[in-house]
């Protein structure tokens, strides 16, 4: 998902749940911000963080990012969207994201299809599935240019530019 994208030297991390991305997306740019949602993640994902410089950990809602306009080069969303709770929290997050993305920006995602076997597995948890179809209305609706879906295996990934 990431060969083909410059990430840019800050990174907003949305959706960083427990940090499985976190450690390798700050090897690939100088700085990252992870946003988790759930306290609790934000607050283990931190302590385990803490001595990494270039990771700050921030408790907060991907619908309403408490940062400024433009502050980063690039924005990655794995397998998150689909827990805002509404189609129209997830356009409220894209239109964020294009906020804070920086001219040229890139934002990345990848999502799961919406599937028996995906809602079963979230029975617990929110599910509201992105349609691939809507995708490239929805962000361009949003600001975005050059979006692309690709297929990948158990989902599909999602490339825009700001």
């Amino acid at each position: 998902m990431l060969q083909e994208s410059q990430l840019g030297e800050h990174v907003l991390e949305l959706g960083a749940g427990p940090g499985a991305a976190t450690e390798e997306l700050s090897r690939l740019a100088g700085r990252v911000t992870s946003l988790e949602y759930d306290h609790k993640f934000a607050a283990k994902l931190g302590a385990r963080v803490n001595n990494n410089a270039s990771v700050a950990v921030i408790q907060g809602d991907a619908a309403t990012l408490p940062f400024a306009d433009g502050a980063f080069s690039s924005t990655i969303a794995i397998l998150m969207l689909h827990h805002l709770r509404s189609n129209e929290l997830q356009d409220r997050a894209f239109a964020e994201i294009a906020r804070v993305l920086r001219p040229g920006g890139v934002f990345l995602a990848f999502e799961i299809q919406d599937s028996w076997l995906n809602r079963v597995g979230h029975f617990w948890s929110t599910f509201v599935p992105v349609a691939p179809a809507s995708v490239v209305a929805r962000l361009t609706a949003e600001g975005f240019s050059s979006v692309t879906i690709g297929a990948r295996s158990g989902g599909f990934r999602i490339r825009a530019l700001r």
